[in-house]
C-alpha cells in the first residue's frame, strides 16, 4: 500500500476534495482496485468521506464501487466469445429475462440483439401467439427452429465467428426494411458517462439502426459489464426507454440511470412490488 506521505500535498496544506479524488484516481491507475480502509489510511479521512469521493467518481464514470472498495474504469479491447459467455451468470440472465417478459404481449414484432442474455427471452416469446422475431444471432434462430408459431427473420450479413452473429452493411440493410415494436439490446460494456460501447466497428451501425427501427428500446445488461468501456460508442443510456439489469448493480449507477429519466428494472424491485400485491 502506498505511504500517505508519498501522496500528500507538496505544499503541506490541507487537501481539498478535488485534489483527493485526483490522487485516488492516480493510485487506482497503479493498483486497479483499492479498499475503503486503504483509502482511509492513505488520506487520514473518514469512511463517509471516502464513500462520498467514490460516489462522485462513479457519477463521473471515472471509477466504480465494488464490495468494500473501488476500482478504476477499465477498457474492453475485445469481446468474450459466445462459448465463454454462455456458461456464466445464468441465474442473472434468467432473472433479467423474466423482467423482459413483462414487456411482451401477443402479436408483437421483437428485435433480439445478439447475446446470451437476449437468448434467455426466447422461451417467453415462444409462449405467445402471433410473434415475429428479428435477430442477427444464430443461437436465437436455432432456439426458434422448432417453434413454427414464431415468424423468424435473420438479418444476414458478415459472420462474426466468435459471437455467432451477423454484422456489417448487409445486416444494416435488412434492419432498415423492418419496423419493430420493441428492441431488446445487449452490450459488452456500459456506464453512465459513455453509454453502451463496443470494441467492434462493424457492430455499431447494426445496433444503432435496430434501435432506430423500434418503438420501444430496452437494454438488457448485467452489472458485471457496468463500468467498462470500449472504443466505439453506440448510444447514451438516455436513448433507452428501459434498462434491465441484475441486483448487483451499484446504487450510484441505479440512481444515475433513474435521474436520466430512464426506467430501470431490477429483480429485487419486482419482487418487492409482487410482495405488496
Amino acid at each position: 500500500m502506498p505511504n500517505p506521505k508519498d501522496i500528500a500535498s507538496d505544499s503541506g496544506a490541507p487537501m481539498i476534495p478535488e485534489q483527493r479524488r485526483e490522487l485516488i484516481l492516480r493510485q487506482l491507475r497503479k493498483h486497479q482496485v483499492l479498499s475503503v480502509h486503504q483509502l482511509m489510511e492513505m488520506f487520514d479521512c473518514s469512511h463517509m468521506t471516502v464513500r462520498r469521493d467514490i460516489a462522485l467518481l462513479e457519477q463521473e464514470g471515472r471509477a466504480y464501487s465494488v464490495t468494500g472498495g473501488v476500482r478504476i474504469a477499465s477498457q474492453l479491447h475485445s469481446e468474450p466469445s459466445h462459448q465463454s459467455k454462455a456458461v456464466v451468470e445464468l441465474p442473472q440472465k434468467q432473472a433479467m429475462a423474466r423482467l423482459a417478459a413483462r414487456l411482451l404481449h401477443a402479436d408483437m414484432t421483437v428485435y433480439l440483439d445478439a447475446g446470451t442474455s437476449t437468448l434467455e427471452i426466447v422461451p417467453y416469446i415462444k409462449a405467445l401467439s402471433g410473434m415475429t422475431v428479428v435477430t442477427n444471432d444464430f443461437g436465437i434462430v436455432q432456439a426458434l427452429m422448432e417453434a413454427p408459431q414464431v415468424t423468424v427473420i435473420h438479418t444476414g450479413g458478415q459472420l462474426d465467428h466468435d459471437n455467432h452473429s451477423c454484422v456489417g452493411g448487409l445486416a444494416v440493410a435488412t434492419l432498415r426494411q423492418v419496423v419493430t415494436d420493441i428492441a431488446f439490446m445487449s452490450t459488452s460494456s456500459w456506464d453512465l458517462r459513455r453509454g453502451i460501447t463496443t470494441p467492434s466497428a462493424l457492430k455499431v451501425e447494426v445496433k444503432q439502426v435496430a434501435m432506430q427501427s423500434a418503438s420501444q428500446v430496452v437494454l438488457v445488461a448485467s452489472s458485471s459489464k457496468y463500468g467498462t468501456f470500449s472504443m466505439y460508442r453506440i448510444a447514451g443510456l438516455e436513448q433507452f426507454d428501459v434498462i434491465i439489469s441484475d441486483d448487483d448493480l451499484a446504487q450510484a449507477a441505479a440512481d444515475g440511470i433513474r435521474k436520466q429519466g430512464v426506467e430501470l428494472l431490477l429483480p429485487s424491485d419486482s419482487q418487492a412490488v409482487a410482495a405488496k400485491d
